[in-house]
């Protein structure tokens, strides 16, 4: 009996089967705890989607619903609130209140910043529940986003048309300025005064100044601007000079770039070269093209905004090219080479044409920031959206 019991106590038969039981225990645990870790990764990432998209939404109402609302009802909050709440996380909705939204300023001070914050985590009630974390004490996980977006100023555009109105000035001489009858007069155009300036004259603050007057992306949207072909050198803010844009020349290649969209990126400082010819024949037959691929798209007056387009983004909303008034006149009264500079630019919808009238509203614009061109002035009319944090 001895023998036969030492012989068992040295028997190593079955103990494989111990070794694998608990290897295959710490290797089930392991992996579930890995889905639990990945799981956890994922569900970080789609909050982080969540915050992004909220971010994005929040800035896009600043520029084209309303720029200085910031109120916990206005479209700025609610766009972010709403837009984040559609994207889920683990199939859940994730927790995001308006006071989650903010308005932190940019690096050079300037309101145009907006952040996100939005949670699954235990105390907004709706962590994520782990799968073997309970064994664990960790029956759920907190997880947590935030993202900033802005809309900064923008220092280029593209698809602009092929014809430019001057950007508004300081009227000092025949106060207040007007869309249709006023003109810029700051010097003396003719006689042995030619060149001098007038007392009292008109002046134009660049986009860079702060008494900057020119058009505003946020009192001027729904402005019903009447424009037409200029005559001789006036500067009127309802006349448009016709310029010669990169890429071809011709009034069929004039008519093709307000038809369509010329890629060339427009900046602040570009100079514009006019075109020769008369141009209002080529400019109505581009109108009427353009009209005619949204017929249905409208103004609504009441949210001063474009209803009824056959796109997410009607062909009839497009930049127009501001040129600095000043440095046009200049060159006329000094002799140097009568061009146009880009002072800034509006977003136009256009409205129809009557006659050789181009009617159209103005509407924000969304432009780009070229970090191969200068930077961008305070008073851009158009905004880049972009996610900054």
């Amino acid at each position: 009996m001895l023998a036969r019991l030492i012989r068992i106590r040295r028997d190593e038969r079955g103990m494989s089967l111990v070794f694998v039981s608990v290897a295959f225990i710490a290797l089930l645990s392991a992996t579930t705890i890995a889905i639990d870790v990945g799981m956890f990764m994922t569900a970080r990432s789609q909050a982080q989607n969540s915050a992004d998209a909220g971010a994005i939404a929040g800035a896009t109402a600043l520029v084209f619903n309303n720029y200085s609302d910031r109120s916990p009802g206005g479209p700025a909050v609610q766009s972010a609130v709403n837009t984040a709440l559609r994207n889920t996380v683990q199939g859940a909705n994730v927790s995001v209140t308006p006071a989650d939204v903010t308005f932190p300023l940019d690096p050079t001070g300037l309101p145009n910043r907006v952040a996100v914050t939005v949670y699954r985590t235990s105390a907004r009630s709706n962590a994520v529940t782990t799968l073997m974390g309970g064994f664990f004490g960790l029956p759920t996980a907190d997880v947590a986003a935030t993202a900033t977006a802005e809309a900064s100023p923008a220092n280029g555009i593209g698809c602009v048309k092929p014809f430019t109105i001057p950007d508004r000035w300081v009227e000092v001489r025949n106060p207040p300025w007007n869309s249709l009858t006023s003109t810029y007069d700051r010097y003396y155009m003719n006689g042995n005064q030619a060149g001098q300036l007038l007392s009292p004259a008109d002046y134009y603050p660049d986009a860079n100044q702060p008494n900057y007057a020119g058009y505003n992306m946020t009192s001027d949207v729904g402005t019903l601007l009447t424009i037409r072909a200029g005559t001789g050198n006036n500067v009127s803010p309802s006349f448009y000079f016709s310029w010669s844009m990169p890429g071809g020349i011709g009034a069929s290649w004039y008519t093709t770039n307000i038809a369509q969209c010329n890629p060339t990126v427009a900046h602040i400082g570009d100079i514009m070269t006019q075109e020769p010819g008369n141009m209002v024949g080529p400019t109505n037959a581009g109108v009427d093209l353009l009209m005619a691929q949204d017929p249905n798209a409208y103004w609504d007056t009441y949210c001063n905004c474009v209803r009824g387009s056959a796109f997410r983004s009607s062909p009839r909303v497009f930049p127009i090219p501001l040129y600095d008034p000043e440095y046009y006149q200049s060159g006329v009264v000094t002799g140097r080479n009568v061009t146009l500079r880009v002072a800034n630019w509006i977003g136009f919808f256009l409205v129809g044409r009557n006659g050789n009238d181009v009617l159209g509203r103005i509407t924000p614009i969304l432009g780009v920031v070229d970090t191969n061109a200068g930077p961008a002035p305070t008073g851009a009319f158009s905004r880049a959206i972009r996610l900054v944090e």
